[in-house]
């Protein structure tokens, strides 16, 4: 008798019950329901939407530390037959269809019919079937540019694109067959490949130490912070305010990095030990909620560079970094429409130009988000993080009353000064939205659909910046984004030894490796600002051409 655990499901078994609102995901080749543990998820509930109905080996291994990885277990209700075909996730616009009388009378049908054991009854759903009859009458691989210029709203499938708010669009069409051109085939056998060495590399790194935490770097790194937080006493004390705001503002800088580390339990490797870290830092020296970016950074990980869903790039109405934002999209990270409204429309023709002055001012945004997620409560409140929010709610007191109360207000003595010195303060953490925007504004913001692989979707969305190794405290570690994005919990530290192996690998499977200096790179992203606010004035342009030529008639 076969175990609850190892029944074979069908594909269209899993569509049935993912059409019944369960949250289904597959992890090397077990399939696992996961419903009860959305709510108690500590990286969110986001997070997961975005893997329901997919293959998320890669993600999640990437994402999780051996021993999460190994209480999933508890969630396998089954195995999957051969290799998975991924649908679209709902939260991305996927349509599943409920099992009902005819698909059982059918099943038997279906199945001798499909070899691949991957029917379903009904017509097929351009947004969730990525395999269709015609599909399994060509070749396996397809030539890159049938695959873009054959793509339209109905002709979606497992090795074409999809981007179903503007398919027809000359600009997505553009980058689309850009990135055919210049990435891997996306038939099964080529990104099948791909995932094996991606995880076989990850296996040398385990063994070669890179997971390994370097403690005595942090001892460096502890030093650097209090240098800092000294130096901003002390100028305090003496009434120098503007130098004082500079020395508070690099100490925030640089603390993020280490916040960073922890959000990604990559000092450790103890969730919370390395939660009290993260919190410590972020919440009760930085006023940031360390909950509120695990939520938001986690989503970035797994769909980067996704117009729709990657709430690193939603910044309208004062950036936007692809035409694709001109569609008023629906973010499904904010769960709210990101109006192309007129002061969107004007801001954003002018976006090159106010780059680095808007950046000046984003900490105060992320003072927002945080208390934002804070008070609503969208956080886990149950499950191994369940006090993490009323840590937090502590930190963020006990930070506005050190640096609001005691700093601002007591040690400040009037309100020119008071303001001088929180404008210099934010404005000197800049360089660190700056970094944080330049590994991916640049970079593809296309679509390449459901199977691209995990390791391709993410040296194709994101960019690594050279720097001199005696820089890299200034950056942080963030200069290694690509390779952070394969490997998130790998100790920063280790991060440049790890460059040259995942040099390697892009060479060995054709994918090219984006690597800029801090100055290219920072033209690159300027550039990219530019074209698309071009586009804004273009599209400006006909939408007035047309207004008139309706006046006229």
């Amino acid at each position: 008798m076969v175990s609850r655990r190892e029944r074979v499901f069908s594909r269209r078994e899993v569509e049935a019950l993912i059409a019944e609102g369960r949250s289904i995901i597959v992890m090397n080749g077990k399939v696992l329901k996961v419903d009860a543990w959305l709510k108690y998820h500590p990286g969110g509930d986001k997070a997961i939407m975005h893997m329901v109905g997919r293959d998320a080996t890669d993600e999640v291994t990437a994402l999780h530390s051996a021993e999460a990885l190994e209480r999933m277990h508890a969630y396998q209700i089954g195995v999957t037959e051969g290799r998975w075909t991924n649908f679209l996730p709902p939260i991305q616009g996927g349509r599943f269809r409920l099992r009902n009388v005819v698909d059982t009378e059918d099943q038997v049908s279906d199945n001798e019919n499909d070899s691949s054991s991957q029917g379903s009854s009904g017509e097929p759903s351009p947004l969730f079937e990525p395999v269709d009859a015609q599909l399994r009458q060509r070749k396996p691989a397809m030539s890159r540019s049938s695959s873009a210029t054959s793509m339209s709203s109905l002709d979606v499938d497992n090795e074409k694109p999809h981007n179903i708010h503007d398919p027809e669009s000359a600009w997505t069409k553009d980058q689309i067959k850009s990135d055919l051109d210049r990435y891997p085939e996306l038939d099964p056998k080529t990104q099948d490949e791909i995932m094996q060495k991606y995880r076989l590399l990850d296996q040398r790194m385990r063994s070669e130490g890179l997971y390994n935490c370097d403690y005595k770097s942090y001892a460096i790194e502890i030093s650097r912070y209090s240098f800092l937080f000294a130096m901003f006493l002390t100028t305090l004390h003496y009434g120098w305010y503007c130098t004082s705001a500079v020395f508070i503002g690099a100490f925030w800088h640089q603390l993020v990095f280490s916040a960073h580390d922890a959000g990604h339990m990559g000092i450790t490797h103890n969730f919370h030990v390395d939660s009290v870290i993260g919190m410590f830092i972020a919440d009760y020296l930085g006023g940031l909620s360390l909950g509120w970016w695990k939520r938001n950074h986690n989503v970035h990980h797994i769909v980067t560079n996704s117009p729709e869903h990657d709430p690193d790039i939603e910044h309208m109405p004062f950036f936007a970094i692809s035409h694709r934002f001109f569609k008023s999209l629906r973010s499904t990270y904010y769960d709210r429409v990101m109006t192309y409204d007129p002061f969107a429309k004007f801001v954003i023709q002018y976006q090159h130009w106010l780059y680095y002055p808007i950046l000046c001012f984003g900490r105060f945004n992320l003072y927002r988000l945080s208390w934002e997620y804070l008070i609503l409560g969208l956080g886990p409140r149950k499950g191994p993080a369940w006090w993490h929010r009323w840590f937090e709610i502590a930190g963020q007191c006990f930070f506005w009353y050190w640096f609001g109360y005691q700093v601002v207000y007591k040690s400040i003595p009037d309100g020119w000064s008071r303001f001088a010195f929180i404008m210099i303060s934010h404005a000197v953490t800049m360089p660190l939205h700056v970094q944080i925007t330049l590994s991916h504004f640049a970079m593809s913001t296309a679509d390449l659909g459901i199977n691209e692989s995990f390791p391709q979707r993410m040296l194709r969305t994101t960019m690594d910046v050279d720097c001199p190794q005696w820089l890299d405290f200034f950056h942080g570690g963030l200069q290694f984004q690509a390779i952070h994005h394969l490997y998130p919990r790998m100790p920063r530290h280790n991060l440049r030894r790890a460059q040259k192996l995942v040099q390697e690998f892009c060479d060995e499977v054709e994918i090219p490796y984006a690597i800029y200096g801090f100055y290219d790179g920072n033209k690159e992203v300027i550039g990219r600002l530019g074209d698309v606010a071009r586009q804004a004035k273009i599209l400006a342009a006909c939408q007035r051409s047309i207004a008139e030529s309706g006046e006229m008639h």
